[in-house]
């Protein structure tokens, strides 16, 4: 339909305006379309539960949380923030994983934190782990290569030998 030298000359775009720009424009803007859609895709902000927020069900994203109020249910996230006034009963599973408040339930990830004001009562399954001075934790600890993998089915084999240990 078009020519590759009706495009490369300017001459036959400025005579013939009515066919060109509307084909022209779309082409232009594209490409700036996909450099800002680009943009907010490589770090959105993190999603903030308030504190006055209870949330009874799962969660899951591919971004950040920040949770400061009360979930009952799973969370799935890439990184997630456990504030200090939060409490979460389920189990949470992230690339990173910061603790400040009080967890219920199993913890997954790849990078854990339990910072001096966690409260963390359950199993914890990680590649690297820090637990500073004054975090409480009650439940086993377990190193995998790859905890995000692992389902239910590894849990069996570690809670006896958990409770085998701690009697």
């Amino acid at each position: 339909m078009f020519s590759k030298s009706r495009i490369n000359e300017p001459g036959p775009k400025a005579g013939a305006e009515s066919d060109h720009p509307k084909a022209a424009e779309p082409a232009a803007t594209k490409p700036a379309f996909d450099y800002t859609s680009s943009a907010p895709k490589a770090k959105p902000p993190a999603s903030v539960l308030s504190s006055d927020l209870t949330i009874t069900g799962n969660v899951k994203t591919s971004g950040d949380i920040q949770v400061e109020g009360v979930v009952e249910g799973d969370i799935r996230a890439h990184l997630l923030t456990v504030g200090e006034s939060a409490t979460i009963k389920g189990e949470i599973v992230a690339d990173d994983i910061v603790v400040n408040g009080r967890v219920i339930g199993r913890v997954r990830g790849l990078k854990v934190r339990l910072t001096s004001t966690a409260r963390v009562e359950g199993d914890i399954i990680h590649k690297t782990i820090a637990i500073e001075s004054g975090a409480h934790f009650e439940g086993s600890v377990q190193r995998q290569e790859d905890p995000l993998a692992t389902s239910g089915g590894q849990k069996p084999a570690v809670a006896p030998a958990a409770a085998s240990a701690g009697k």
